[in-house]
């Protein structure tokens, strides 16, 4: 598929009637993800920035590199945009700590979007040495959630 840039236009369009802050398309070897940047503001409405057309979700993640590689440990971060909590419930123990050790496939955290509760799993085992974002913060795709020290 080739992506021209009244195809973008159309998804641009699409993104701000119905109120969105991100559209991804694949087909095949071809992709493309559409973000619209929300700044949430406690007092004052805040405008969105431009939306802003990627090539793929993977260079998102090619920018967090420079930035783990000088914090100690491997970053998980966020598939997805949405609100950040730590555990399951308010009255409950968070799913991790600083300096608790985890396994690989462990629940670190849920990310809400949509109203839908994603529950994010660990890639590697390893000590949680920080966390970077507080319970009920909202976050962004490819945010670092929290780093672990294999």
């Amino acid at each position: 598929m080739n992506f021209d840039i009244d195809y973008i236009e159309k998804l641009s369009k699409v993104l701000k009637e119905n109120e969105l802050t991100e559209i991804s398309l694949e087909d095949g070897d071809s992709a493309i993800t559409i973000r619209k940047d929300v700044i949430v503001a406690p007092t004052a409405a805040v405008p969105a920035a431009p939306v802003q057309p990627a090539a793929a979700p993977a260079p998102a993640a090619s920018a967090e590199s420079p930035k783990a590689e000088t914090k100690k440990g491997t970053p998980i971060v966020s598939p997805m945009v949405g609100t950040f909590y730590s555990a399951p419930s308010p009255d409950s123990d968070p799913f991790v700590e600083i300096g608790k050790n985890i396994n690989k496939g462990d629940k670190v955290c849920i990310i809400e979007a949509m109203k839908l509760m994603n529950e994010i799993e660990s890639e590697i085992s390893g000590k949680v040495v920080e966390l970077c974002v507080q319970d009920g913060q909202p976050v962004e795709f490819g945010q670092v959630l929290m780093y672990i020290e294999e």
